[in-house]
């Protein structure tokens, strides 16, 4: 089926889809209330802070938003894994207090029960660096798009900031009022205690990379283990075409995994030229350009454990 039809049939069934949240809403004397997100609402700073206060103040006025990608405008949105991503990024938008990721098994397995029948249920995660030994599968279900691998991914996300994650069984009787009860059900993540602030949160999370910068072993160190700035003359190497402004990843020169992403002050092209120079000559070529390439209240750290991402 083609991106236009998959688009056309959304336009229906985004419509069908919330009436039947509604009435079932309505029917406990719940009001409700349809909103449409797509990637630029994540993406974008002013849009995520406005879709932001909006959720606030439907939840202000106890008003239950049921939220969906729109799918009928944004042909990027339709793709696999979707859904367990923008519900870790809403629950981040909203600050709330559980993420709850409802699927077809009973939660993580130690493997794929399907296809190991001594698969165990992983009942509780505290420690990521346990899960790097756990098969989670990517493959979607036959009630949903996304796959095991992706429902981990999410909890790493919305664990980050705070929030308490269970994987559980939608097809349970219970399983919601459990989960929010605290009981055992499914799979739970406890959140992970963290001191970082709602916009390097959106910048981790919400705001896509445009580019990769590659630094020295000092620079690298000065951003991991003293949370400094980086500068021109840590940078060794310049990937991609990104304006001023723009998210890059960070990368140790000869290292593999990400330090981390920050926005740029400067343009590739700019930075081609001024890769390497100490301040005082940046200064000098550039003299209304800023110091710091990445500023550190701009930069945000790779998380140490990467779980099963």
């Amino acid at each position: 089926m083609e991106t236009v039809e998959l688009q056309a049939a959304s336009a229906v069934g985004q419509g069908l889809l919330y009436n039947r949240y509604r009435r079932l809403f309505a029917g406990a004397g719940i009001t409700t209330a349809q909103v449409l997100l797509t990637s630029f609402d994540i993406e974008a700073r002013s849009q995520y802070l406005s879709a932001r206060g909006t959720l606030a103040k439907l939840l202000e006025w106890g008003i239950v938003p049921i939220i969906n990608e729109n799918d009928t405008t944004s042909p990027e949105e339709i793709r696999y894994g979707d859904n367990d991503f923008l519900a870790a990024q809403v629950a981040i938008l909203a600050r709330a207090g559980m993420l709850l990721l409802l699927t077809d098994t009973e939660g993580l397995y130690t493997s794929d029960p399907a296809m190991h029948p001594n698969a165990r249920l992983v009942e509780e995660v505290s420690d990521w660096s346990l899960l790097e030994q756990i098969e989670a599968g990517g493959a979607a279900s036959s009630i949903g798009s996304g796959g095991m691998k992706s429902k981990v991914v999410a909890a790493e996300m919305a664990t980050s900031a705070g929030i308490e994650v269970v994987i559980a069984s939608g097809l349970k009787p219970g399983a919601i009022t459990a989960a929010a009860a605290g009981e055992k059900v499914g799979t739970r993540f406890h959140p992970l205690k963290s001191s970082i602030s709602s916009f390097k949160l959106w910048l981790k999370y919400g705001r896509p990379s445009s580019g990769v910068v590659i630094v020295d072993a000092g620079a690298a160190a000065a951003l991991r283990e003293r949370g400094g700035s980086l500068l021109a003359a840590g940078i060794t190497t310049v990937e991609g075409d990104f304006a001023a402004g723009e998210a890059v990843d960070v990368f140790r020169a000869g290292g593999s995994t990400r330090i981390g992403k920050g926005i740029s002050s400067y343009s590739a092209a700019e930075l081609e030229q001024i890769k390497g120079m100490q301040s005082g000559e940046v200064a000098r070529l550039m003299p209304h350009g800023s110091e710091e390439v990445i500023h550190r209240d701009y930069f945000v750290l790779e998380t140490v454990a990467k779980g099963c991402s």
